[in-house]
């Protein structure tokens, strides 16, 4: 497994019936993940990302393809599989009516470790995850950024190199937000944890992914750094203010020949250009049109976001493609589940 990705797709595929209506939830996924990466599955409600990890956790099988997750294929080798990952779905694990730290170690009998290795690995998340102040409490009486940190906690028990998260932080406030992530990046600095994650926090995946996948109608359209996918796709939108009408009409040819980009008036006095290298056009910009005896009176740049990233991909913003559009249909299939049932 050292030189193995810990992740390697082949044209994964998820088809519902949903009312004797066939669901395309998700249409061959093919991509891997090296060991120790942290990376950020985005898109809208309904894009298939949670279908995703569900196959790739072995909780439903998929309608075509395949995948070798931490070594083991997915179908033939579940069992091996869940031994091996941690996930950390959308809804609260655990009973309400048990203490936290009692959570844990009915997690550790679950897989099968000694109640005095249980015990341990125990002491060691509570103490490494800040859960001491509640850890003799009951879950329902935990907060939500207590039980989402119990969450990874338990998926954490049994020390697995890959770690699944389905919207870790949907719901927290701010600061229990960056507690969470704070957490993530700890582990995977002490531990070499692998993190794949949906989110539908931009700036989280902005900020701490070392990779973006972008997915939209069940189907993979982008996957790359954060950076280069702004650079390649979006880039920085440049806005420049003139003393009149005519003088933005006469910046737009003056600027168009400094970048290959589309150079547009905007409100009023203003021209708007969206280009990847906006940080070095903007002082160009200003020179060439002083140069052409034009007067800049205002200029700004703002730095391209990932949601530009996808209106570049597919013309809508992800708050745009996620209204309207139902959540993953996911029926629960019976024979499936008994068969590659989840952990908890």
């Amino acid at each position: 497994m050292a030189n193995e990705p810990i992740i390697q797709a082949q044209g994964l595929t998820k088809h519902f019936t949903v009312k004797k209506k066939t669901v395309e939830a998700v249409t061959d996924l093919t991509f891997e993940v090296a060991s120790g990466e942290l990376v950020a599955f985005l898109g809208p409600n309904g894009a298939g990302k949670s279908t995703s990890l569900r196959m790739l956790t072995t909780l439903i099988p998929p309608t075509a393809g395949t995948a070798q997750v931490v070594g083991h294929d997915i179908l033939r080798r579940s069992a091996d599989v869940r031994a091996r990952i941690g996930y950390v779905g959308q809804l609260t694990s655990g009973s309400f009516a048990q203490r936290a730290r009692d959570e844990l170690l009915s997690q550790g009998a679950f897989y099968g470790m000694s109640k005095a290795a249980a015990r341990t690995r125990a002491d060691e998340l509570v103490e490494s995850l800040d859960l001491s102040s509640f850890a003799t409490r009951s879950v329902q009486q935990l907060s939500g950024g207590q039980k989402r940190r119990l969450d990874v906690a338990l998926g954490l028990m049994h020390a697995p190199p890959l770690l699944f998260l389905d919207e870790p932080s949907t719901g927290l406030d701010p600061q229990s937000r960056a507690n969470l992530w704070q957490h993530i990046l700890d582990l995977r600095r002490q531990h070499g944890t692998t993190v794949f994650l949906t989110t539908h926090y931009l700036d989280e995946a902005d900020r701490y992914a070392e990779r973006v996948m972008v997915m939209d109608k069940g189907r993979v359209i982008a996957d790359d750094t954060a950076t280069r996918l702004k650079a390649e796709l979006a880039g920085d939108v440049l806005t420049l203010g003139f003393a009149s009408e005519a003088d933005a009409a006469a910046a737009v040819a003056v600027v168009a020949r400094l970048t290959d980009r589309e150079v547009r008036p905007a409100d009023g006095a203003t021209v708007t250009v969206t280009a990847p290298d906006g940080d070095a056009l903007l002082p160009t910009a200003v020179r060439a049109l002083d140069a052409a005896g034009i007067t800049v009176q205002t200029a700004t740049g703002v730095p391209p976001t990932l949601d530009d990233v996808f209106l570049a991909l597919t013309g809508r913003t992800l708050r745009e493609a996620g209204e309207g559009e139902a959540t993953e249909a996911e029926p629960i299939d019976i024979e499936a589940d008994q068969t590659t049932g989840a952990s908890r």
